[in-house]
């Protein structure tokens, strides 16, 4: 898993939480957070849309908002190979 999760970053991928609240099915009048995270690309979020379709179309709780807060933790440009082995005694 964690592999993956590497190469999804070093391809542009950066990690996304959206918070989505939606209305409960039997209580329109009350609100429900649902955490969302996944690496999407910023700014299209194309996961995050695929998500939301498939809940709109699916799911029975209607959406009110989503919020979406997204973090790139690591850039290629960050990354070095290092040529050299370091021993101790």
């Amino acid at each position: 898993m964690g592999d993956r999760d590497f190469r999804a970053q070093l391809s542009g991928f950066s990690l996304t939480t959206a918070e989505i609240l939606y209305r409960m099915p039997d209580h329109p009048a009350l609100l429900q957070s649902y955490i969302w995270q996944d690496y999407d690309v910023h700014p299209r979020f194309p996961r995050l849309k695929t998500f939301l379709d498939f809940w709109s179309q699916n799911l029975d709780g209607k959406l009110y908002r989503v919020i979406v807060a997204h973090r790139r933790l690591l850039t290629p440009a960050e990354v070095r190979l290092v040529d050299g082995e370091f021993r101790v005694h």
